[in-house]
C-alpha cells in the first residue's frame, strides 16, 4: 500500500524499523521476527540499508521476501552510499516489479573509516538529489526522508538544517520520519519550525526504548546531538540491573508515546534494534490494538 493511502487509512501510523541482516542465517531469523509482529497490524515495517557487498544484497532479498510472503507493507531504505544512478535504477526497478510501493531516501553515513561522505562517480551527493531522481523515474513510489529534531552533527546551522529538509520535501518526499529523541519538547519544536518553513507533509516521531546502559551509550555515540533528560538519567541511575534499566526505558518510551498521541502526532516509528519485546510491552501498556486506532 502506498504511504499516502496508509496515512488516509490509519488514525495513527505505527511502524517498525529493523537492521539489515549480516548473513543468510541472520536474514532468516530476522524474517521470522518480522513475521511475529504481524498480529500487531503495523502500518508498515522498514529495513535499513547495508553499506555494501553481501549485506546490501541480503537486505534487498529480505525486503522482497517480506513483500511476497507476508501481508505487511514494507518500506525499503535507499542511500547514496556506494551506488551509481544506474545501480539505484536497477534496485528500484526490482522493488517496483515486486510490488513494493515505498522507499526511504537517505544520503547515508560515511563508511567505517571515512570521516566525510564522498559520492561515487555518477552517484548522488545529497538525499534531495536522490528524492528528485526517484520522483522522476519512479513517480508512483512513496518517498520518506529523515528529519532531525535535535539537529545533525554535520549541519550545526539549525536554520540551514530546516532549509535543507524543505529542499528534500520540495523534491518530492511524501513524509518525514524523525531521528530518535527522548524529549518530546524537541520534537514539537521541530514540527513547528517545519510548519513555519512551509513543510506540510506528515512527520512521524522516531522512538527507541533504552534497553541497557551500554545501548544508551552507543546511542549517544551514533547520535551526538541527542539529549538525555536529567529525569531519565536519574531514573536510570536507580536501576540496579539490566532488567530494571529495560523497565525504565520502556516506561519512559510509553510515556513519550502517550504524550505524542495526546498531542496529535501522525505516527510513531519504533527503532526496534531487531527486538520486539519492548515494543510489545509498550503496545500493551498503551492499549494499542492495531494501526487504525487505540483502546484508550
Amino acid at each position: 500500500m502506498h504511504i499516502n493511502d496508509i496515512f488516509k487509512r490509519d488514525k495513527i501510523c505505527f511502524s517498525f524499523e529493523f537492521f539489515p541482516p549480516k548473513d543468510a542465517a541472520a536474514s532468516e531469523m530476522l524474517f521470522r521476527s518480522i513475521a511475529d509482529i504481524m498480529p500487531l497490524a503495523p502500518s508498515y515495517v522498514s529495513v535499513t540499508y547495508g553499506a555494501g557487498g553481501a549485506t546490501r544484497t541480503l537486505t534487498h532479498d529480505l525486503v522482497v521476501r517480506i513483500q511476497k510472503e507476508t501481508s505487511l507493507t514494507v518500506v525499503s531504505h535507499i542511500t547514496c552510499i556506494g551506488s551509481t544512478r544506474g545501480e539505484i535504477f536497477r534496485i528500484l526497478s526490482t522493488y517496483q516489479d515486486s510490488g513494493i510501493e515505498n522507499i526511504m531516501a537517505l544520503r547515508g553515513d560515511p563508511p567505517k573509516g571515512q570521516s566525510q561522505f564522498v559520492p561515487v562517480n555518477d552517484g548522488f551527493g545529497y538525499a534531495s538529489e536522490l528524492v528528485a531522481y526517484v520522483k522522476q523515474h519512479f513517480p508512483k513510489l512513496g518517498i520518506g526522508v529523515a528529519g532531525y529534531p535535535e539537529g545533525r552533527p554535520d549541519t550545526p546551522n539549525r536554520l540551514k538544517e530546516i532549509e535543507y529538509l524543505k529542499i528534500k520535501v520540495d523534491a518530492g518526499a511524501d513524509y518525514i520520519c524523525s531521528q530518535l529523541f527522548f524529549d518530546n519538547h524537541a520534537f514539537y519544536d521541530f514540527c513547528e519550525r517545519c510548519r513555519l518553513a512551509g513543510i506540510t507533509v506528515p512527520i512521524l516521531a522516531g522512538i527507541m526504548p533504552i534497553s541497557s546502559i551500554k545501548g544508551m551509550q552507543r546511542m549517544a555515540e551514533l547520535s551526538p546531538g541527542t539529549n538525555f533528560p536529567a529525569r531519565l538519567l536519574k531514573a536510570l541511575s536507580r536501576a540496579d540491573n539490566d532488567s530494571h534499566v529495560e523497565n525504565v526505558g520502556i516506561h519512559w518510551a510509553t510515556e513519550q508515546i502517550a504524550d505524542l498521541i495526546d498531542n496529535g502526532v501522525k505516527g510513531v516509528h519504533f527503532y526496534t534494534l531487531n527486538r520486539s519485546k519492548a515494543t510489545l510491552r509498550i503496545y500493551d501498556s498503551l492499549g494499542v490494538t492495531n494501526s487504525t486506532g487505540l483502546n484508550r
